[in-house]
């Protein structure tokens, strides 16, 4: 029925209406052991945004809102590629996914882990398609900037990270690509989240060691990890109400837990899978089968990709590399979730300092392009988030009107949540155009027709 409702839709031109940024010298001091330590977790200091007059604020917030205000009549290219995500967010308001969710993943680097953009198109989303849950987060906290809006989580000192930039190297990371682990009892991690059910995904390993599950302080599970290699899950149905998950190690032996599922029976979820740093590429060094078994888990509706901020400052990627490289990332999930829609994300405006002057980085809109037309070319929609910003230079206008910060490279939070509403905004835009056809394409089906019945 979807693939018929897709093609006489696009029969009626939903491809055209939905598709269209002296010194003294120095004496070298011994440093203790524990002095080193503490350096190298030292963080960066922040770097200030400029000074600048109230007019000059006041002007370029103007000219921010006025960017993103405007109605852009191809503001997602390639809309089209959205119905079968379009019709389930239809069927969700109609009620007709009584007992169903429709799940969506963001994947991305840094804007999208800071879960800032990613928890505005959550709450929009679910206040007007139901509110599916949390859906998918991190075990514990497996990098200082990770953070999810609506569930809280921890750990104890004692677990290493796997999956990030530089650690880890077996590919075995869970569905967000980061995934933590213990070698010794009494390691904890904790989850606060609301749900009618709720799933600890974790790996299966010869002489893997154990687990147990408590909810509010009463034990649930007792968990053995030990098995042929690939993912395991832990599961129960659980009342509403908020509540907190804990596991404790229980034997000194291996445990790498991958991610939470908390979630309710019928609503949409927008799951944040973002890691500081990331390129697109990074997901090409995830085990595949383990991926996919963990996708086709979730069995999205869309998939978001939001990179290309870190690839603009990688000297090595070239046009025809970077093309490649891109068109292998979308490839294999689309094989790994033929019945999702895709839509990529354009990385945001950013600027870098030249002697003492900000100007735009030369290769942002390399990358750019090259995401469009493989977003395209893969049967994905793409939007232009530099394009929706202002274009090449709009970054220093959005520092001075307080919603970038001073790196010329991160939003602030205001910065992003006017993102995810901008967002919502362009793709409800396109979804109330396809409302529209819908109804024409089942009321000029016949009288017969329950769909057309229903919409009268």
């Amino acid at each position: 029925m979807l693939r018929v409702l897709t093609l006489a839709i696009f029969a009626l031109g939903l491809g055209g209406l939905l598709t269209g940024a002296a010194t003294k010298p120095t004496v070298k001091k011994k440093v203790s052991a524990a002095a080193k330590k503490t350096k190298a977790k030292k963080r960066p200091i922040a770097v200030r945004p400029p000074v600048v007059s109230a007019k000059m604020k006041a002007a370029s917030q103007e000219y921010v809102a006025e960017a993103m205000d405007a109605v852009a009549a191809a503001a997602v290219e390639n809309s089209a590629a959205l119905v079968p995500f379009y019709e389930q967010l239809w069927q969700l308001e109609q009620n007709k996914a009584a007992g169903k969710s429709l799940h969506v993943l963001q994947y991305g680097d840094s804007h999208t882990a800071s879960d800032d953009w990613a928890n505005q198109l959550r709450t929009m989303f679910q206040s007007r398609f139901g509110n599916g849950g949390a859906g998918y987060s991190n075990a514990g906290r497996p990098f200082a900037g990770y953070r999810r809006f609506d569930v809280k989580g921890g750990q104890s000192t004692r677990w290493e990270t796997e999956g990030l930039l530089t650690k880890g190297s077996d590919g075995f990371y869970g569905l967000g690509g980061v995934s933590i682990a213990a070698q010794r009892a009494g390691e904890m991690v904790y989850l606060d989240a609301d749900g009618e059910k709720a799933e600890l995904s974790y790996l299966k390993q010869p002489g893997g060691g154990s687990f147990r599950v408590f909810v509010d302080g009463v034990e649930a599970a007792s968990v053995s990890t030990d098995g042929e290699l690939g993912p395991g899950y832990w599961s129960m149905a659980t009342p509403l109400g908020v509540k907190r998950f804990t596991v404790e190690t229980t034997s000194n032996a291996p445990v790498r837990l991958m991610g939470w599922v908390t979630e309710n029976n019928q609503g949409l979820t927008w799951e944040t899978l973002g890691i500081n740093g990331a390129q697109a590429s990074l997901s090409l060094r995830w085990e595949e089968k383990q991926l996919r078994e963990l996708i086709e888990k979730r069995n999205p509706g869309l998939i978001v990709f939001a990179y290309g901020t870190n690839e603009a400052s990688n000297k090595d990627w070239t046009p025809e590399s970077y093309r490649a490289m891109f068109r292998g990332v979308l490839q294999r999930f689309r094989e790994m979730a033929p019945g999702a829609s895709f839509l990529v994300v354009g990385p945001p405006d950013r600027a870098q300092r030249v002697n003492r002057v900000w100007v735009p980085v030369p290769k942002l809109d390399m990358i750019s392009e090259a995401q469009r037309d493989v977003a395209i070319e893969m049967g994905g929609a793409f939007w232009d988030l530099r394009e929706r910003m202002g274009g090449n230079g709009a970054i220093k206008r959005w520092v001075y009107a307080g919603f970038a910060q001073g790196d010329f490279v991160h939003l602030t939070g205001a910065g992003y949540r006017l993102v995810g509403e901008t967002l919502y905004k362009d793709l409800i835009a396109h979804y109330e155009e396809f409302r529209k056809i819908r109804q024409k394409v089942f009321s000029e089906s016949g009288p017969n027709n329950n769909d057309a019945k229903q919409n009268q």
